[in-house]
């Protein structure tokens, strides 16, 4: 059972029990998810692409990066295919007591949480949506990822999934030059993204987290 964390930027969170964790940073969820994986990560492809970007997410979670998401590709009116995992879904009941549409001026997150798992759902002009009940471990895929929102819990909790052979697999389902971001920046994370052959680049974190990682698809 979850539980719901009000982070310093006035943002919701939520708290598994499972992982004994919190899904965002206490530090501020939106002020996280804006600075990773919407400026460092979609914005710069997006702006510049003249095609459908495609975007892979480890962690669907509380649904917070796939609404800024849907959000920029709306703003932009640059079109958007967002598919995303997550193995351990939110009760609707508790998406509804999120306050990301209030905060952030974009509704749809109860829709997004609400619908059919395992189907494309064209949920605006600009914006494709998918999502997969499944463990990373078994999720495949025909796509092929322009940018990978990478937002497992901490690899304390999760160390399965921040290994050489995740990232290889995720290397293998991105296209050249992909963009990954991740909050992580441990010396396992980094060595395993190098590993699987994408070049890693350490950026400035948001509030008071000293770096996040980017890193590149060779």
């Amino acid at each position: 059972m979850e539980r719901l964390i009000i982070t310093e930027d006035g943002s919701h969170s939520l708290y598994s029990e499972i992982f004994n964790q919190q899904y965002h940073s206490l530090q501020g969820a939106v002020t996280e998810s804006l600075h990773i994986y919407i400026e460092l990560g979609l914005r710069p492809v997006l702006t510049k692409a003249a095609h459908t970007v495609t975007v892979f997410e480890m962690g669907f979670g509380t649904g917070l990066n796939a609404l800024l998401a849907w959000q920029l590709a709306d703003t932009l009116k640059k079109k958007v295919h967002y598919t995303s995992v997550e193995a351990f879904p939110v009760l609707s009941g508790e998406a509804s007591l999120l306050n990301y549409e209030s905060l952030t001026n974009q509704e749809g997150l109860l829709q997004l949480h609400q619908l059919a798992w395992g189907t494309d759902h064209e949920i605006s002009p600009y914006f494709t949506f998918r999502k997969e009940n499944t463990l990373l471990q078994n999720f495949s895929t025909q796509t092929v990822f322009d940018v990978i929102f990478y937002d497992a819990f901490d690899p304390r909790a999760q160390p399965e999934l921040w290994t050489d052979e995740i990232f290889t697999k995720i290397a293998g389902y991105s296209n050249p030059g992909a963009v990954l971001v991740t909050y992580s920046s441990k010396g396992i994370v980094k060595r395993a993204l190098a590993a699987s052959g994408f070049q890693v680049e350490r950026h400035p974190g948001p509030g008071r987290k000293t770096h996040v990682l980017k890193a590149i698809r060779s």
